[in-house]
């Protein structure tokens, strides 16, 4: 396994005024703390994201993700789906896992989604996530968390699962080709 594991972190929400900003900057940063792993920002309301060469590219050359996503009407975002179903080979054989928020139920339903697409996608998800339920009145308006324990204690949890399984899915994939 090389030296830094890159985690493309990515946004989930393309509207504008979104609270995925702020959300995955915590997850970015909480990420970038640990000195093993890289963060790449995949952010498809970014213009020079948003081309698909660029995003399959960005996909192609991590190891691991986490995808920040927000619940809209019990699912996950459309432009989400999007950006996932417009990539193929680049998902195969990589562990994703997931940081959540919403109302009460935190994200968790557009979670299970998404779990089903990553499988039919040859990835592996993380059982462990982070989900922030009436995430609104978790962060402050610079962006810090309140009450930080149990969302960093989660997500400690989390990748260091996350690490593992691109460790050994990186190993796996030198070892010999991953065949769909």
């Amino acid at each position: 396994m090389k030296d830094q594991i890159k985690v493309g972190v990515i946004y989930g929400s393309t509207r504008p005024g979104r609270f995925c900003d702020t959300v995955a900057h915590w997850a970015a940063e909480r990420i970038a703390e640990d000195a093993g792993f890289a963060v790449v920002l995949i952010d498809p309301a970014n213009p020079g994201d948003g081309a698909l060469g660029t995003m399959r590219r960005l996909v192609d050359q991590c190891d691991a993700f986490v995808i920040v996503t927000p619940e809209y009407n019990h699912g996950y975002p459309a432009p989400l789906k999007s950006l996932i179903d417009s990539i193929g080979a680049e998902w195969y054989a990589k562990p994703v896992a997931f940081v959540s928020y919403g109302g009460i139920s935190g994200g968790l339903r557009a979670v299970e989604q998404l779990r089903l697409v990553f499988a039919e996608l040859h990835a592996v998800t993380i059982r462990d996530s982070v989900s922030f339920a009436g995430v609104w009145e978790q962060f402050d308006p610079s962006g810090r968390l309140l009450s930080p324990d149990r969302a960093e204690r989660s997500m400690d949890a989390m990748m260091k699962r996350l690490q593992w399984w691109a460790a050994a899915l990186n190993n796996a994939r030198a070892a010999a080709p991953y065949v769909k």
